[in-house]
């Protein structure tokens, strides 16, 4: 799940934890494992029973690695932060092998891809930055709590249940608000010279993953991220679509750097023929190819919208639309994210991300570190990436009238 939007939303939960040494030792043999079977299932086991089980050699790493811990925690000058410490480890362990999507994600930076990937969470729902002014209100989600209250974009937040919000960080302020003993909480903004004190009841917030217009008869829908929300939220603004008569419609992966694979399989079985392949994946011991189950399929003119940001799921999409339905790929080269991640949950909060597989297009095309070629090649200079006019969007509603 690469290329993130810059703007990341703040009200994420963070939960304390700690690792001890016993755990340390867990984790980096539960990251061989993995390495060395491309396994997405994870066995925990006890300390003891490892060492027991594991050869002079591994018993004699496993030794190191614990005696180079005890040196740095025992005997180093300063303190040392145990849970850093172990962070680092970790991360090392994951930067050794040299793939960019195998890593480890710490608990703060896991907390804000899953909210993300979820497609929900609990909150105001509202995205805020930290700026030089206080922490400026940039986004206020569509029928979301805070826009019931009228909080717009532009407000400073600058207190939470009367809690001054100056010297916090931007974490501290969505623990603030999300963690408040009571569903209702007063939010302080400033507008202008004003400051307002608003009751605010929080709820579940579903993230907006999909926007959709009409041109004529063709109509458009753009795919921002593909959580666990965003295929209802396709389909229900397909419907509306084609309740108005579409005879074309425009999917937009611009800037997309994917998410969860079901979300653009779920997609395309809108528009596939049942047994259509929608792709591949090889591991280290077979290739194996997956199909529409379904009896739903579209009989429309579809053109994908791409660049050199739509990534993993958005190309995964984009290849089946492609060759298995015959859509028109229009825009320029995608990213090229050939390869399939999985994850697991570590005591911490934290995730390890670890690559299990290539994934192939329908036809059996690999596109790691290659991207997928535009049907219709139309790129974008500087003048026209800042005027109103989006000549690429013009030229696949074109096509498809």
């Amino acid at each position: 799940m690469d290329n993130e939007k810059t703007k990341t939303k703040k009200e994420i939960n963070i939960r304390s934890a700690s690792f001890t040494l016993i755990e340390v030792i867990i984790i980096i043999l539960i990251t061989s494992l993995i390495v060395g079977v491309a396994t997405s299932v994870i066995v925990y086991k006890n300390y003891n029973e490892i060492k027991a089980s594991a050869t002079g050699g591994t018993a004699s790493r496993f030794s190191e690695i614990e005696d180079a811990y005890n040196h740095i925690l025992n005997g180093y000058v300063e303190k040392i932060d145990e849970s850093e410490l172990v962070n680092a480890a970790i991360k090392g362990m994951y930067n050794y092998i040299g793939d960019p999507y195998t890593t480890y994600l710490d608990e703060e930076t896991t907390n804000n891809l899953m909210d993300r990937l979820n497609g929900e969470y609990y909150g105001l729902g509202v995205e805020f930055t930290q700026a030089e002014e206080g922490f400026v209100v940039v986004n206020v989600f569509d029928g979301s709590p805070a826009q019931v209250a009228d909080i717009k974009v532009g407000d400073l937040l600058v207190k939470v249940n009367g809690e001054d919000l100056d010297g916090k960080t931007s974490q501290e302020v969505a623990d603030l608000i999300r963690n408040s003993p009571s569903k209702r909480i007063k939010i302080s903004v400033k507008r202008a010279s004003i400051t307002l004190t608003k009751d605010v009841n929080l709820s579940t917030i579903t993230i907006p993953a999909v926007t959709k217009e009409k041109y004529d008869n063709v109509g458009y829908i753009k795919i921002d991220t593909f959580s666990n929300t965003t295929y209802n939220q396709f389909k229900s603004a397909l419907e509306s679509l084609e309740s108005e008569g579409i005879t074309g419609l425009v999917i937009d992966v611009r800037n997309n750097g994917g998410g969860y694979l079901t979300a653009a399989v779920d997609i395309a079985e809108l528009f596939l023929e049942k047994g259509k392949n929608i792709y591949g994946l090889k591991n280290q011991t077979e290739t194996k190819f997956y199909q529409d189950t379904t009896k739903e399929s579209k009989n429309i003119k579809v053109a994908v919208l791409m660049n050199g940001a739509s990534a993993s799921a958005s190309e995964i999409l984009a290849a089946a639309l492609k060759e298995s339905y015959g859509a028109t790929l229009v825009g320029t080269q995608s990213y090229g994210k050939g390869t399939v991640q999985e994850t697991s949950d570590l005591k911490s909060g934290g995730m390890v991300k670890y690559t299990t597989a290539y994934w192939l297009t329908a036809n059996g095309n690999s596109i790691n570190q290659k991207g997928l070629e535009p049907d219709v090649l139309v790129e974008i200079n500087k003048e026209e990436a800042n005027s109103e006019e989006d000549i690429q969007l013009n030229k696949a509603v074109e096509i498809l009238k």
